[in-house]
């Protein structure tokens, strides 16, 4: 059943036609990915969608009662408002419930002892039993755990913005939606928190419709692709891998038909020279058909991105740290770290977000300075660092004028010459683009641009951080296919499963308090390897068993020790069952503070008696032990 649907929308932004009368309908439960080149028009197709922007004509309809829910690549919050007064906030009855409930927990929290505060607590327990809106609270918990979000009395103003973004999301999916749209969903989240919202998106009710460059994301939660390109969209009936294989057909057919069409032309061109006399109707018929094959626009030719350019020859010492260590602001980020980075090696960095990797980066670039330690870098290291925050532009400068202004000409690694104007072709900036002005870019265009001005100082060794952030799938494949042709050294900060699969091959992990950990291959290669080590970890080691003892003919314990012998090791079982049911039921409480409470106390008297049940379980087994050897 369609939920919304889109007649011939058509917008343009200057002279680009952004939407050349497209149509689609959105379903139930359907999952979409909205895929595209930078600056054709994907945030603007979802700002259409959620009425933050407009359309030159077209339709859009839905049910009176249909819900949205949105996550732009930028979320805004009011001054001086909460974290819970965004995260609960909303029309939605069931978020005014939620919103009111933990007002007056947090103020009852801030003055225990206050009546009326207390009665207001009450008061509001009462109208989540009536909304029956206790699950959506417990659910809406664990969200804003797993997203590390704790404090919801904090100002927004506080929060960094890998906060916002994170406190957008959690609110972004806790809102009762019909359809939730998600504008980069993935950007500041570290792996293990983007592999908790793929399975949270999987367990959503309604349906989605996102934008993200993260292609291990896309192939695993979608079910449906919709790409934009020049103004056109097409729709494919599958996840991203199935995507790809039909956009490769879809382009050959194209070819195919462009191959026809120009043997046509070729063919009636022929006829037209030969001094074919206007005269009769057929005659002039074919011939205006010349004009209209001549017309004709074929379609875009794919720009080859063989780019392996030439660079300053890199040297045996590329950069080595001993004993490196930096805090900052009394935590530990880096706690004597050993590295060796070798010539021609694509190093990895990976770790939870504030683990201290674009810091590591920043001390191998001479821009912090260590607590202690040293770095070495080499004479013939020529450092290209493209950064998360990247170089302020020049608004009034022309996409051309920008590159321009680094390198007019490049070197390739076999000694040909590369123009600006073709680098900037090969990176998706067709020649007519590169007379706009940089203000006119869109968000991700800005960055692919600032990605190539850092390519055209000819680097021998690349820093990265975040590189893939806001770069559409099509740029990604040019940078990675760029990475693999490149002849020095590449140093990457990501959280793009597939960019560090692709480009990788070893790995420094931060797994926190300082603690850095070297591991050989690619992100699926560890996280498989962790996963093992967790799991390992985690399993239960197995109860000692007293060995099976012959019957004697002397009674060696008294009747009531033998009673409590025989019964012990099924007491003990018990006991273990018992605590771990408490432990279920604690996490089935969710938000119901007594009941919760009053589990735990539970819980910590079953695991206190089996504690003494086990004591007892080795005292009885030495005594048994010596009196056999008697």
């Amino acid at each position: 059943m369609s939920i919304l649907d889109a007649e011939n929308l058509y917008k343009t932004y200057g002279t680009q036609v952004l939407f050349n009368h497209i149509s689609f309908s959105i379903s139930e439960k359907e999952r979409i990915g909205l895929i595209g080149v930078n600056g054709t028009g994907k945030s603007t197709l979802l700002n259409v969608l959620t009425g933050l922007d407009s359309v030159e004509s077209g339709t859009l309809r839905h049910a009176k009662s249909f819900r949205m829910a949105y996550l732009s690549q930028s979320p805004t919050f009011a001054a001086d408002q909460t974290a819970i007064d965004y995260i609960y906030g909303g029309d939605a009855p069931m978020m005014q419930v939620l919103r009111h409930y933990e007002q007056a927990l947090a103020d009852l929290e801030a003055n225990p002892d206050n009546r009326s505060k207390q009665e207001k607590l009450l008061e509001q327990q009462q109208r989540m039993d009536t909304a029956n809106a206790w699950e959506a609270e417990a659910s809406a918990k664990s969200i804003l755990t797993r997203l590390g979000i704790h404090s919801f009395d904090q100002s927004t103003a506080d929060f960094s913005g890998g906060q916002k973004k994170r406190v957008a999301l959690a609110r972004a999916l806790i809102q009762p939606a019909d359809l939730l749209i998600l504008d980069e969903p993935t950007n500041h989240l570290d792996n293990e928190t983007i592999e908790w919202l793929e399975q949270a998106l999987a367990e959503y009710p309604g349906s989605l419709l996102m934008v993200t460059h993260d292609r291990y994301f896309l192939n695993r939660v979608t079910n449906r692709i919709y790409e934009l390109e020049q103004g056109n969209l097409y729709i494919y009936d599958g996840n991203y891998e199935y995507f790809l294989e039909k956009k490769a057909e879809r382009e050959e057919l194209a070819q195919s038909d462009e191959a026809k069409h120009r043997n046509q032309l070729r063919s009636e061109l022929a006829w037209l020279r030969r001094g074919a006399k206007a005269r009769s109707t057929k005659q002039k018929a074919r011939v205006e058909r010349v004009h209209e094959l001549q017309a004709h626009q074929g379609p875009a030719q794919k720009k080859a991105v063989d780019i392996a350019l030439g660079s300053v020859r890199l040297g045996k010492k590329v950069i080595e740290t001993h004993d490196l260590v930096k805090n900052f602001q009394g935590r530990s980020l880096i706690n004597g770290l050993d590295l060796l980075v070798l010539p021609g090696e694509r190093l990895g960095i990976i770790g939870a977000n504030g683990s201290g990797k674009t810091t590591l980066l920043n001390l191998l670039a001479g821009r912090l300075d260590p607590d202690s330690g040293t770095i070495e870098i080499g004479e013939t290291v020529k450092i290209g660092y493209y950064t998360q925050e990247h170089q302020e532009m020049d608004q009034d400068l022309r996409v051309i004028d920008y590159i321009k202004e680094g390198a007019q000409v490049l070197r390739t690694a076999d000694g040909q010459q590369v123009t600006a104007e073709q680098m900037l072709e090969r990176f998706l900036f067709a020649r007519p683009r590169q007379q706009t002005y940089i203000r006119k870019l869109s968000g991700g265009e800005r960055k692919r641009l600032y990605l190539l001005r850092v390519l055209m100082s000819e680097p021998n060794v690349l820093f990265l951080d975040e590189p893939t952030n806001d770069l559409d799938t099509e740029t990604l494949t040019i940078l990675e296919d760029y990475l693999l042709q490149f002849i020095g050294t590449i140093i990457a900060v990501s959280h793009d499963r597939y960019f560090l699969d692709r480009i990788a091959d070893r790995l420094i992990a931060f797994e926190g308090e300082g603690q850095i950990r070297p591991f050989e291959g690619g992100y699926s290669d560890y996280m498989a390897a962790r996963k093992a080590e967790l799991a390992e970890k985690n399993t239960p080691a197995e109860q000692p068993k007293p060995a099976i003892r012959q019957p004697v003919k002397k009674k060696k314990l008294s009747y009531k020790e033998q009673q409590e012998w025989n019964g012990i090791e099924d007491r003990i079982a018990s006991l273990e069952q018992r605590v771990e049911t408490l432990k279920q039921e604690i996490n089935a409480a969710g938000s119901n503070a007594l009941k919760a409470q009053e589990l735990y106390q539970q819980q910590q008297d079953a695991e206190e008696e089996l504690d003494q049940a086990m004591e007892r379980w080795t005292e009885l087994s030495l005594k048994i032990e010596a009196l056999e050897h008697e």
